[in-house]
């Protein structure tokens, strides 16, 4: 492996690391299109690192933030991982028969699904900070 593809792998993992503590994003959306696109991985290498990364604990000191300041519901953890290991198996299992190409277009109907989504479906819902704030406002007005 040569220095350079070192530095990149690093820069990736940074820049997933630093997303994923940021937003919640990593694997799919930010290390399988870079694996692919700096370091030309095909689309199942890509994928197949990105769950190699996932299945070590790399985000335990972001999750243990998030669970400090009470963000994370641990039952809600348990089931979705649940459903992630068997999704997980099955959607391997079909990934690996797939075409290149069909995987590619799966891939990136599913981030512009998501991205229309959260552009233009999504509605922004009032932080409790701010519901507090307001009501603490209409209470002092009153008197």
């Amino acid at each position: 492996m040569t220095i350079t593809t070192i530095i990149i792998l690093l820069i990736i993992g940074l820049v997933a690391g630093m997303l994923s503590g940021m937003v919640g994003v990593g694997g799919g959306i930010v290390i399988v299109p870079a694996l692919v696109y700096f370091l030309a991985f095909s689309q199942k290498s890509a994928q197949g690192t990105s769950l190699g990364i996932l299945l070590l604990p790399v985000g335990i000191l972001a999750v243990t933030e998030y669970y400090k300041q009470g963000h994370i519901d641990v039952k809600v953890v348990l089931m979705v991982s649940a459903g992630f290991l068997i999704g997980g198996f099955f959607g391997s299992k079909l990934a690996i028969v797939l075409p290149e190409q069909t995987l590619k277009k799966i891939f990136a109907l599913m981030l512009i699904l998501t991205a229309i989504k959260m552009l233009f479906i999504d509605r922004d819902k009032p932080n409790e900070k701010q519901v507090n704030k307001t009501t603490t406002e209409i209470i002092t007005e009153k008197k």
